[in-house]
């Protein structure tokens, strides 16, 4: 018995392309390790890094064969692990699936049981695997913001809004009571930003270009998943006391700022670990996003694929093809 995986070989020559293939391989051990658990996934997603890996990008994957995908959904077919049986509905983000262990975009995996959090009962194991890494990433950043003390009608700036980070974070944002800005190089998306919850559009290009150290103070906390010099405004740009959540580097992952930001304004820069936070935060995140988010709203912006399509769509995430969240059924 067999199972389909995308797989990703490294080069020998490590700035080369790497091969990307969708192959049969065959059907994992049963009973698990200790620990362990072995899951039939349903649904992965594709995140960024995903995109990066599945167009032969060097430095996403960092073992020479791996089953691609940052994350999966699915259902325990048998467990080693304290704390989940068979049946049990299963989310895992991080804990290096597609980069170092085997990831989602597979029909069957292992994972430690460890890593695991579970599906919520409102949820859809399609709507979990909508969240992902992305949406994941977001709460967390809600989560640091506010711990940081913001209160109704905060004002919160989104960069790269239309990405899967952002849709989160502006629906996240929303419920918290906070009155959101949304970031975004692509006017037309503006519309559907708005039904997210962004009460204003920032044209990205106002924030593109290397300003000065401190500027018009505007934002009392932001969540950023670019980098570079949108991130060095943003800094720029926060009220005294505020907090800049950083959580990604789709533009750059250089930043060129000074200090009078955080001297000055007593600004925070809070960096977000999603690959290994430990599992309280983790739970944490998960437990908001179960609360708080609007899962028709999130419906709304997923578009589906199948696994056989998952290649050849990883390359709209640099054409601006891809708004919102894309889910992967792994069963199709």
């Amino acid at each position: 018995m067999s199972f389909r995986a995308i797989r990703v070989t490294r080069a020998a020559d490590r700035g080369a392309p790497n091969r990307v293939a969708l192959v049969d391989l065959p059907d994992l051990a049963d009973p698990p390790a200790p620990g362990d658990a072995l899951v039939e996934v349903e649904y992965s997603s594709l995140n960024f890094k995903d995109a990066l890996a599945l167009t032969g990008r060097p430095g996403i994957v960092r073992v020479d064969e791996l089953t691609a995908g940052i994350d999966l959904v699915g259902v325990v077919r048998a467990s080693a692990s304290d704390g989940w049986q068979p049946g049990d509905r299963v989310v895992v983000n991080g804990f290096g699936l597609g980069e170092t262990e085997p990831g989602g975009l597979a029909e069957r995996t292992r994972i430690d049981g460890s890593w695991g959090i579970r599906v919520p009962a409102r949820m859809t194991s399609r709507q979990a695997a909508a969240i992902g890494t992305a949406g994941y990433t977001a709460s967390l950043c809600v989560d640091r913001l506010a711990q940081a003390g913001l209160g109704d009608g905060a004002e919160v700036v989104v960069t790269g809004a239309a990405g899967g980070v952002g849709t989160i974070a502006l629906l996240l944002g929303r419920a918290a009571g906070w009155r959101m800005t949304a970031v975004t190089g692509r006017p037309e998306r503006a519309d559907g930003l708005r039904a997210l919850g962004a009460a204003d559009i920032l044209d990205r290009a106002e924030l593109s270009s290397p300003g000065k150290p401190l500027q018009s103070a505007r934002w009392d906390g932001a969540i950023d998943a670019v980098g570079g010099d949108i991130l060095a405004n943003v800094l720029a740009q926060t009220r005294p006391g505020g907090t800049v959540t950083a959580c990604g580097n789709a533009a750059d992952a250089r930043l060129s700022t000074t200090v009078m930001p955080f001297i000055l304004r007593g600004v925070t820069l809070a960096g977000i670990n999603s690959v290994e936070p430990p599992h309280a935060v983790r739970s944490a995140a998960w437990e908001r996003l179960d609360r708080d988010l609007d899962l028709d709203a999130l419906d709304a912006v997923t578009e589906e694929i199948a696994l056989t399509d998952a290649i050849e769509a990883a390359s709209r995430f640099f054409d601006g093809g891809v708004a919102g969240r894309l889910v992967v059924d792994v069963r199709r």
